[in-house]
């Protein structure tokens, strides 16, 4: 079974088949979060530690860490912070650091600038999941060789130098060419995980069956794991998180084992949690009997965040006492 592990310092992240659905939480992420970018311009990554946090208590498996900051009053004082190859590289490095500080799970390491993957290859504890690499020739010549370098598994995105296809062969081909040229970098295929392209629902009514059929075709054809950007389906639309909760179990279901998404949003994470179970990735359903207590605390007035800390606190208050009265 294709099984494509990540580390952090201490802790060991299996996304695979037969595993639990892996949740890679989306939230650090500056670009179109002016208010995000203006406070890293001046050295303020108090948010970031606080939805590095909320994240995990949540349900985040792995956090994506995305350094596309725009500094706007930098650039006005220099000319260098326009370019992102000048940004991004030490930006990157102290996200990770910072996050690292607070909180202890694997990370993705989110950037369109070679030098920013690096510096977070560097950084990064245990063993990272690199994003991305493209079917462009020149993206895979400057990222595989960082993905064998430091022995890490990657994001492959099925658009090449032709953009994103609508036509799923193609999308499927681009995947295949990835896996492909990753092979003569000596890099398996169990360390390549795919992002299929969900397309909006709103512009595309087949993006939902389209993107299930391009799954099961990766899996039972490449045997490579798979993710995606899971709020793109729901792009446009009215009550968004209804149609991200129902599109998640369904491309559970069609054999996608990972997605980049928002873990702070109760709706979602109750349908992954069910998903889990009736998948048998939640045999004894202990995953589920936890959501439903934050769930319960929710009812009272908390929001989803406030009740999955409490939780973890009480959680962990049981577990010292057990030890204490040992």
């Amino acid at each position: 079974m294709t099984r494509t592990v990540l580390e952090s310092a201490t802790k060991t992240v299996v996304i695979g088949f037969d595993e639990p659905f892996c949740v890679i939480g989306e939230r650090i992420n500056p670009t179109g979060r002016k208010k995000l970018a203006a406070e890293l311009e001046l050295g303020d990554f108090s948010t970031i530690e606080k939805d590095a946090l909320e994240q995990v208590l949540c349900g985040a498996n792995v956090l994506d860490i995305n350094s596309g900051a725009v500094f706007t009053n930098m650039m006005a004082k220099d000319p260098r912070y326009a370019d992102n190859n000048f940004v991004e590289p030490p930006l990157m490095k102290a996200l990770i650091e910072h996050v690292q500080s607070v909180i202890d799970v694997p990370l993705c390491i989110d950037s369109s600038v070679p030098g920013a993957l690096e510096e977070g290859l560097k950084a990064a504890n245990g063993r990272p999941l690199l994003n991305s690499v493209t079917g462009e020739e020149e993206r895979l010549e400057m990222v595989l060789p960082l993905v064998k370098k430091y022995n890490v598994p990657v994001v492959a995105i099925s658009n090449d130098d032709t953009g994103i296809s609508e036509d799923p062969d193609v999308r499927f081909a681009v995947a295949k060419k990835i896996v492909e040229r990753a092979a003569d970098f000596g890099i398996p295929a169990h360390d390549i995980v795919v992002d299929p392209l969900v397309m909006p629902i709103g512009a595309m009514a087949t993006a939902g069956r389209q993107v299930f059929e391009l799954v099961r075709r990766l899996r039972a054809d490449l045997g490579v794991n798979t993710t995606c950007g899971a709020s793109n389906v729901s792009f446009g639309m009215p009550n968004r998180h209804g149609v991200n909760a129902a599109f998640l179990p369904m491309a559970i279901g069609a054999g996608m084992t990972s997605a980049i998404m928002n873990p702070v949003r109760a709706q979602e994470m109750e349908a992954i949690r069910a998903a889990n179970m009736l998948m048998n990735h939640d045999p004894n359903g202990g995953e589920w009997i936890r959501l439903a207590k934050v769930m319960e605390a929710m009812k009272e007035g908390a929001t989803f965040a406030e009740a999955s800390r409490a939780a973890s606190a009480s959680s962990s208050g049981r577990r010292g006492g057990r030890r204490g009265r040992g």
